[in-house]
């Protein structure tokens, strides 16, 4: 049975958008096609209609959870609200639907640059954005933007790593409050 072209592009939207909630959830290598094809609705024989391999829909699937964050954080006008949310309990909660820097962030930096080129493209995009919530020099800024995405992706790596409740809060409050400041840089 032949699937019309708008019919095959949905499912190569679904195939995407699975495998990046899976992916965020349990890894790159927590799961398999067999999972991804099965969460989409779909057969894994079809996966190889839409891909050549588990690498390249990493790279779409990784590109599509980063496209979502970026849409997600333009609608903050200031730092405070935008490390708010990023540090939030619902955040904190939904690794399937979070960051997926914090996710995969170390599993990235071991795939192809196909995957890397995505991560590098996203974070230069929140460096940019963050460095125009803060005054003062570029240099300035600059600074200030990247140790705030630093500060934030590593307080919910670290809050999401330990197993004790109270401290993941406790690293998440601390966070809000130091990176969540949006005093003047000069």
């Amino acid at each position: 049975m032949r699937v019309t072209r708008e019919k095959a592009s949905e499912n190569r939207a679904r195939i995407v958008e699975m495998a990046s909630r899976l992916f965020r959830e349990k890894g790159f290598d927590g799961v398999g096609l067999d999972a991804i094809m099965k969460e989409a609705g779909l057969t894994h024989g079809g996966f190889y209609g839409h891909f050549t391999s588990k690498e390249d829909l990493a790279a779409e699937a990784v590109a599509h959870a980063l496209e979502q964050s970026t849409g997600l954080q333009s609608r903050y006008t200031n730092v405070a609200d935008l490390v708010a949310n990023y540090l939030s309990e619902g955040h904190f909660a939904d690794r399937a639907n979070g960051c997926a820097l914090v996710a995969l962030g170390g599993d990235m930096a071991r795939r192809d640059d196909r995957v890397r080129s995505g991560a590098t493209s996203y974070v230069r995009t929140q460096l940019e954005r963050l460095a125009g919530f803060f005054r003062g020099t570029a240099a300035a800024r600059r600074r200030r933007a990247i140790t705030t995405l630093a500060g934030v992706v590593g307080a919910l790596t670290l809050a999401r790593a330990v197993e004790d409740p109270a401290l993941s809060e406790e690293i998440l409050s601390t966070a809000r409050q130091v990176f969540g400041s949006a005093r003047p840089v000069g």
